[in-house]
């Protein structure tokens, strides 16, 4: 159950939730939970210790025992895991893709639900990943489901690459962001899609200050109501 003002932000790689959420937390000073930051954490671990990302009972056991934390570092959400800063390692295209298969483990999801809850126990939360309003907080006020054309997300992701120093092509990442679309749409437990009760924003040609303008209206419209 949501003990505090909870913002879930949903939506596909790309689509700007990951800047948004953490614009809009920095904003509130909420903490800044980033669920896809732990399956991409869980698939990391799970390749450097041989466990294939489709053997559900070995990965939920790893799950249960990972230990994540979050740490900002000015503009950046710094990822530990076991007290090491895995930020970079996770966001490779490989590790993303294994994000979605380990994500898409119904024991996976089950393991890592308790953790993910029981943040927003502590105080107000901005929750970003795929299933944040639908499945992990169903009673979140404030939820945001962010769109945008597949063209634009994978430019989006090919700039933030080439400023990493990894040399992908745009066709490269338009193909794995397609794959993983597919895998997280189509996946049966927890697939992506938009919360009923959701505000659907397409960001496709607006700037990210014009969409975290956006969402905190609608925590303001929410409080205003009454909802704290």
């Amino acid at each position: 159950m949501v003990e505090h003002l909870v913002v879930a932000i949903d939506g596909p790689a790309g689509s700007g939730k990951s800047t948004v959420a953490r614009r809009v937390a920095d904003a509130l000073g909420c903490t800044l939970l980033d669920t896809g930051a732990i399956y991409r954490s869980l698939a990391l671990v799970a390749r450097e210790r041989d466990v294939s990302w489709g053997d559900a009972p070995a990965l939920a056991a790893l799950a249960a025992a990972l230990q994540i934390r979050f740490a900002r570092d000015g503009e950046t959400n710094r990822v530990l895991v076991d007290g090491r800063d895995r930020t970079a390692e996770i966001r490779t295209p490989e590790i993303s893709l294994g994000a979605s298969r380990v994500s898409a483990q119904p024991e996976v999801r089950q393991a890592l639900l308790g953790l993910q809850r029981s943040v927003s126990l502590h105080g107000p939360l901005v929750a970003e990943g795929r299933d944040m309003g639908t499945v992990v907080f169903p009673d979140a006020r404030v939820k945001v489901f962010l769109v945008a054309s597949a063209e634009v997300r994978a430019r989006r992701r090919h700039v933030e690459l080439a400023a990493a120093g990894r040399e992908v092509s745009l066709e490269q990442v338009l193909d794995e962001q397609n794959a993983r679309d597919a895998a997280d749409a189509g996946r049966a437990v927890a697939p992506l899609r938009a919360a009923q009760d959701a505000r659907t924003i397409d960001t496709s040609t607006m700037t990210i200050d014009q969409v975290v303008d956006e969402v905190l209206r609608m925590v303001e419209q929410e409080r205003g109501s009454g909802g704290g």
